[in-house]
């Protein structure tokens, strides 16, 4: 069994979610925002959800599927949301996905997880390229990718279903030698 990494940034520590983490996930999840702005959050975000997801994470890491951190107020403690990699060890390449809590949203929190989380799958996952994709109504998804450094790579036109409507996905890659 492999240790779930935890990440030290400037502000923000990104570290392996606890059950005891379920009730807050629970609560910024449950916010029909996130629903909204994300492929694969449920809404209604229902008790149990939370603790069943958090007891997948170590399995996914020890099985190099798929690095998933909470990412943490590093003074105050709380949980803002999470941050994940995704793993394919044969083509060695990432896919980057997060979710900020909307109260926590507008603060450079989810760039400053997302270099993080990066600058590890760089370092230490040794993958060669990242790629990250948002729903076409979410640019605030996509100014973060412009931040890292990420480069537009295309649209995927009503490329998936959310709520009954067809959605674009948006996808951005960033190589290893683009990452600074």
């Amino acid at each position: 069994m492999k240790t779930i990494p935890t990440i030290q940034l400037e502000r923000l520590i990104l570290r392996p979610f606890s059950l005891e983490d379920a009730k807050e996930v629970q609560e910024l999840a449950s916010d029909k925002y996130i629903a909204e702005t994300t492929l694969y959050i449920p809404h209604p975000y229902e008790d149990g959800m939370a603790e069943k997801w958090i007891e997948t994470h170590s399995d996914n890491f020890n099985e190099d599927r798929l690095l998933e951190l909470a990412i943490v107020h590093k003074e105050e403690k709380y949980v803002i949301g999470a941050i994940s990699m995704g793993c394919n060890k044969k083509f060695d390449h990432g896919e980057l996905a997060y979710w900020i809590g909307r109260k926590y949203k507008n603060n450079g929190y989810c760039t400053e997880a997302a270099k993080g989380i990066v600058r590890y799958a760089f370092g230490e996952m040794k993958l060669n390229r990242v790629f990250a994709r948002h729903l076409g109504k979410n640019s605030a998804s996509g100014a973060v990718m412009k931040k890292l450094g990420m480069k537009h790579e295309g649209v995927l036109r009503q490329h998936v279903k959310k709520w009954g409507e067809y959605e674009d996905l948006v996808h951005y890659g960033l190589l290893k030698d683009e990452f600074n």
